[in-house]
């Protein structure tokens, strides 16, 4: 997959087979718009072409909206499009000024002058240009002008999945991990560098390695303790997740911080991911030490259990 960052960088492609969006956890009712894409593509004999946003138009839009999350960063969203067979992704800086292109500007200068679209998908629901005034029929009415075919996918295939990334994100607010998975087509994963922590897990026979996330608007799932894979320079161990401020030991700040199963190296300052399983249960304050120890190793357990392990 090319990745394009400016639309003057891209080539004119002979047969461009398009789509637009934000792609935000390019979940199930995503992968169904890119599986009409490549097939368009494979029957027409084209090469497909992803349009998507950098910021998060919201963040834009309404800057005041502070609880924006996001299910992917950039970086990981470019990862998971190119595993989706993706030939070109073309990543629009999103400004006021853009945002302010009315949609037949959007058709004429970058559908067309752009990247010279010969046909495009779009979801049934979706709007695009100033206002969010173009829609399916708006491209309808423009497609014959501009020399285009469009293929809008319609409201029952899309609405028989039923997911949107609003439901993800909620699903993980709410610590439904294994439903966030299913929405998704795949685990719900953050990735972060190893820092040091106060090393109390250790003392007690469960070493964590504290994962600090690189991306302001990731989304980390509501706090408690998790079944997870951790990846680890392309190797997977098992391990046991908590979110949350470790009430046992008066802690203040949230952090992130993950037992790894059969691993004992010290991996300060590498970047390390983990993949949600399920949801063991939430952040409890013990009386003690001791009654917290307990606690992990019956969290062991049923984590083994979960990953059949």
């Amino acid at each position: 997959m090319k990745v394009y960052t400016n639309i003057t960088e891209l080539p004119r492609i002979k047969n461009a087979i398009v789509t637009q969006g934000t792609f935000d956890g390019v979940h199930i009712a995503h992968q169904a718009i890119l599986k009409q894409l490549k097939e368009i593509a494979r029957n027409k004999g084209g090469e497909t072409v992803l349009i998507t946003f950098d910021p998060h138009p919201r963040t834009i839009l309404f800057p005041e909206d502070h609880g924006l999350q996001l299910l992917n960063t950039p970086d990981e969203k470019i990862a998971l499009l190119e595993k989706e067979g993706i030939d070109h992704l073309v990543i629009l800086p999103f400004t006021k000024e853009f945002s302010r292109l009315s949609s037949l500007d959007f058709i004429k200068n970058i559908l067309i002058d752009g990247i010279g679209t010969k046909y495009l998908v779009i979801g049934y629901n979706h709007r695009f240009g100033k206002n969010r005034e173009g829609s399916f029929e708006h491209l309808k009415d423009f497609a014959p002008e501009y020399g285009f075919e469009i293929m809008e996918i319609s409201a029952q295939d899309l609405d028989e999945v039923a997911v949107s990334s609003t439901k993800i994100r909620t699903a993980l607010l709410h610590g439904d991990v294994s439903l966030a998975s299913r929405f998704l087509g795949k685990p719900y994963s953050l990735a972060g560098k190893v820092i040091e922590g106060k090393q109390l897990g250790r003392t007690i026979g469960y070493p964590t390695a504290n994962i600090q996330i690189q991306h302001d608007l990731k989304l980390v799932p509501q706090d408690g303790v998790y079944a997870v894979w951790v990846w680890i320079q392309n190797n997977k161990y098992g391990g046991m997740l908590n979110i949350g401020q470790n009430p046992t030991v008066e802690g203040k700040e949230r952090s992130i911080e993950v037992n790894i199963f059969d691993f004992s190296e010290s991996i300060y300052n590498q970047i390390i991911s983990v993949q949600f399983v399920d949801k063991l249960r939430d952040e409890v304050k013990f009386n003690s030490l001791e009654e917290l120890k307990s606690c992990l190793y019956m969290d062991k357990l049923q984590t083994l259990q979960i990953l059949s392990l």
